[in-house]
């Protein structure tokens, strides 16, 4: 089985990585099983890509298409373009994507009209939001996906709701934990955390980059006003966003609490998130990482994609006012963080049930 992977941009990378030590492994053990390691570009800045490549391990990709940015359609279309190109000269027999990013709708399309199977790693998910264009990746991907690997029953449920075959459809857990459970030995405290006297639960860890909450500069600026006053004596480190940056611009803020630090590698942010007291997000995939490390997070949207984060693990939504977020964060200095849990099969091993699933299909 000939299998190409396709990685674009910061999540991907994270679940790639686990896929490939599991063939890797079948490979040593004698399977009949290769790989070719295709990388988008859609993510080219070095903190956000080449960073992630080198700390966890995955080997240099075979092609980088290079496509950079641009708007969702010049994005998606240079991928196509590029992508078919790729397939063409080198032939495989499973095209395997992950996540909801551009690059995974891009692809499999492009897979499925050259008669090649495709794999989708986190299908089923859903957010019911039609205005994230994540959500349109998704369900374009799943609407054309042979072999579905999902995080959940209930991204299970939904994929036979969009009469997905059921024997197609198989509940292996989340290889963003994988890629947690095979590094936590690894993270290491960022160069900044001596300088800023960081110690474990005295500081808030602060992530936000989608549209509803960075696009507008003066709703931004409130939004982070609100946020530094509302976390008593407690430092937010702010990891910032390219796109939130050249948001703000130049702007000069008065904030007590917050400390603006470049985006960070992988061991170093996850090292932050450990020995945090709490994270504020508008991130999907951050949520995961704290359910299993025990965080509360406080996630600044209006739906998300992974609810067992929200039923079952630490995570909570709070909309995307600061209103509605400092009341449910006061409730929550009050009264502690509530009880949580960890959801079923995010257990380290669902790359190694992929790949031992796809040796059955050949």
């Amino acid at each position: 089985m000939k299998i190409t992977i396709v990685a674009g941009a910061r999540p991907n990378f994270i679940k790639i990585a686990p896929i490939i030590k599991a063939i890797e492994k079948k490979q040593n053990e004698g399977a009949n099983l290769s790989y070719r390691l295709v990388h988008t570009g859609q993510h080219y800045d070095k903190n956000l890509s080449d960073t992630f490549f080198e700390e966890l391990n995955i080997p240099h990709p075979n092609a980088n298409l290079e496509v950079k940015s641009g708007s969702q359609s010049v994005q998606t279309a240079a991928i196509m373009i590029a992508f078919e190109q790729e397939l063409l000269q080198n032939p495989c027999d499973l095209v395997l994507v992950v996540g909801d990013v551009n690059s995974t709708m891009a692809c499999a399309i492009v897979a499925k009209k050259l008669n090649i199977k495709v794999t989708h790693v986190e299908a089923g998910i859903r957010s019911g939001d039609m205005t994230m264009p994540e959500e349109i990746n998704r369900i374009v991907t799943d609407s054309i996906t042979d072999y579905f690997f999902t995080t959940s029953t209930w991204a299970g449920e939904n994929l036979l709701k969009y009469g997905a075959d059921a024997s197609s459809i198989h509940f292996v857990g989340n290889v963003m934990i994988d890629t947690l459970y095979q590094n936590l030995n690894r993270i290491t405290a960022p160069s900044f955390w001596n300088e800023f006297k960081l110690e474990t639960g005295n500081y808030i860890i602060l992530t936000l980059h989608r549209p509803a909450n960075v696009d507008e500069e003066k709703s931004l600026i409130n939004l982070l006003e609100g946020i530094d006053k509302m976390v008593g004596d407690k430092k937010i480190v702010f990891p910032i966003h390219p796109r939130t940056k050249a948001i703000l611009g130049e702007t000069h803020l008065e904030l007590k609490n917050i400390l603006f630090v470049e985006p960070q590698g992988y061991l170093n942010f996850m090292f932050l998130i450990k020995n945090s007291f709490a994270v504020i997000t508008d991130s999907g995939g951050i949520s995961e990482e704290t359910t299993v490390l025990g965080i509360p997070c406080f996630t600044m949207r209006n739906n998300t994609e992974r609810p067992e984060t929200q039923t079952i693990g630490t995570n909570t939504l709070v909309g995307t006012s600061i209103e509605n977020l400092e009341k449910i964060f006061g409730d929550f200095l009050l009264n502690g963080p509530r009880k949580a849990g960890i959801p079923e099969l995010w257990d380290g091993k669902a790359s190694e049930r992929i790949i031992a699933i796809l040796l059955s299909k050949i």
